[in-house]
């Protein structure tokens, strides 16, 4: 799911993070909708797979997994309610076990939380495209709350002198207290928060922060996919995506049971330097291990002071432990990799895009010239399973292949966010082009794509692309470190093509028999050959280059 466009404090990054819209809050113990015996089998599996992800609380495997049904069964509204109970609970572990977030409950005076609520509500009614129902956002607040009352990191965190009878009475019964209140502005929210929350801490001993600070994560819950609340380290992780580089060890993670796999390893960087590779995973971080606790929490012990020194665990492939000290480091994340030719006779060059962060214009340039001293003559770009990134950055990107036109539009509730980027004649690389493209090409990759289409400026191969299309503002809030995630526009194509659940239809259609591989520790690619939406496209490019080779 990119890079710096300032508007109105904040940034514009369009990302995908949750591919379904529309959701409808529900209350997170809610039971779950049977399925007529005459619905497909199929469906029945994958509500079956769901619950057992649930009862193993394995809640970001959950979101994964409900997300991609979704998608296949868009109008069941059983995997819509399990979707939403589980990105419930999953934001409310996370948060629980976030340091930036667990000091603000601590240090947080009550007044400043409910002034922090307030902020975020003014947010909401200034830049959220679509208006605001204040009953809606009170009610996300509420779920959100409820949830945590019934979560044990939760508990244990906030309530570990309750009485867990008490708990679940008031959570149960907390949403009377707010039975026919009217909700006609953000300022009878944020007046109904501080009674929930002298309330809470009444009866079950809850610290008003606590509850306040809940009300206000749940207010971006179901307003779309796509908006959140934005913890202090996830707002410095937020910036430092954007910026193209992080402090930290180099390596690209993914839970996995009881230890944290390392999907990949950036060339370079620390952690390759310690010999590091791809496939082998962290079983220990300082004293704690994965197998002990959640390997989230390993992984966010990762962070550090720059220069500082981190003891880790690794297990290679074959299970062997090693103990290692790595000193964190900046490390620049690179966002175009794979930059080869694919066919050295014909001049085809190819690239990888892998997001679009403040670097990738100037990336992209520096790989096309050494490219073109190659001897380069056509090109394919590769964004498949690129998850998108920054507005500016995908306009900069289509701009360096197109002369003239329109590159995209976005619309807003609010006429500021109403914008129409073109492209420009100078610096522009005229070489025949095929982009690839697939169901996990979202947003700003969905932008450069759409725009090449639509100027038929190249050839898209691959699958439709993901269906994201819309505009994301990072703001970073005043009363305390926190910050906002916010769609704030919806974007179309040159042409005027809707992009949000319709994604771009590639010129030729090829089911993917590959998956982007990513370099390892000493750089290496694995081979083309087995690609078949590159094979296509090499086809494609070849013929292309000889049409326009040929006198006019």
């Amino acid at each position: 799911m990119p890079r710096s466009f300032c508007i109105t404090g904040g940034i514009l990054l369009i990302t995908g993070w949750i591919s379904v819209t529309n959701l409808q809050l529900v209350a997170a113990d809610a039971p779950l909708v049977a399925i007529e015996s005459s619905v497909d089998e199929g469906l029945q599996s994958v509500v079956d797979e769901g619950l057992s992800l649930e009862d193993e609380r394995l809640w970001g495997d959950c979101i994964h997994h409900y997300e991609d049904a979704v998608r296949l069964f868009p109008n069941n509204a059983t995997l819509r309610q399990r979707l939403i109970i589980c990105r419930l609970r999953y934001d409310v572990q996370r948060r629980y076990q976030d340091t930036s977030f667990l000091e603000s409950v601590r240090s947080l005076p009550t007044t400043q939380a409910l002034d922090l609520y307030a902020e975020v509500l003014g947010s909401l009614e200034t830049h959220f495209v679509d208006r605001v129902v204040w009953s809606e956002v009170l009610r996300h607040g509420m779920a959100s709350l409820e949830t945590a009352l019934a979560d044990p990191t939760f508990i244990k965190q906030s309530l570990s002198a309750a009485k867990p009878d008490a708990i679940e009475r008031f959570r149960l019964n907390v949403h009377l207290q707010v039975g026919g209140r009217n909700m006609s502005s953000r300022y009878d929210l944020r007046a109904i928060a501080s009674y929930i929350a002298g309330l809470a801490q009444q009866e079950i001993g809850l610290a008003p922060t606590a509850t306040v600070l809940e009300f206000t994560c749940g207010a971006l819950m179901g307003l779309d996919p796509y908006s959140r609340f934005l913890t202090g380290n996830q707002l410095d992780e937020t910036f430092s995506s954007i910026e193209g580089n992080f402090v930290g060890l180099g390596v690209e993670l993914k839970e996995e049971n009881d230890r944290l796999l390392i999907l990949g390893v950036i060339p370079g960087g620390p952690a390759a330097e310690a010999g590091i590779k791809s496939g082998e995973s962290i079983v220990r971080v300082e004293q704690t291990s994965t197998v002990d606790t959640d390997p989230n929490v390993a992984a966010d012990l990762l962070r550090g002071p720059e220069s500082s020194f981190v003891s880790i665990q690794v297990l290679d492939a074959q299970g062997q432990p090693r103990d290692l000290s790595v000193q964190r480091r900046r490390v620049e994340v690179p966002c175009v990799d794979n930059i080869h030719l694919v066919d050295a006779q014909s001049g085809i060059g190819y690239l990888r895009l892998t997001n679009f962060q403040k670097t990738t214009s100037r990336d992209i340039e520096k790989a096309l010239w050494d490219l073109h001293r190659q001897g380069m003559k056509s090109l394919i770009i590769d964004v498949r399973g690129n998850p998108g990134g920054l507005l500016s950055a995908a306009v900069e990107v289509a701009d360096r292949f197109l002369q003239s036109g329109r590159i995209v539009t976005t619309r807003g509730r609010n006429t500021r966010e109403n914008f129409d980027y073109s492209a420009h004649r100078s610096n522009t690389w005229a070489i025949p082009m095929a982009v690839l493209i697939d169901g996990d090409s979202a947003s700003a990759s969905e932008i450069f794509a759409g725009a090449i289409h639509d100027h038929r400026r190249g050839t898209l191969l691959g699958e439709t692309s993901y269906g994201k299309g819309s505009v994301q503002g990072i703001f970073r809030l005043q009363a305390a470190k926190f910050g906002l995630c916010l769609t704030t526009a919806k974007f179309y194509s040159p042409s005027g093509q809707v992009i949000s659940e319709r994604g771009v239809t590639p010129d030729i259609t090829v089911a993917s028999t590959y998956i982007a591989a990513r370099p390892n520790s000493d750089g290496q690619i694995t081979s083309d050959g087995d690609d078949s939406v590159l094979q296509k496209a090499i086809e494609v490019v070849r013929g292309d280059a000889r049409l326009s080779s040929l006198p006019r």
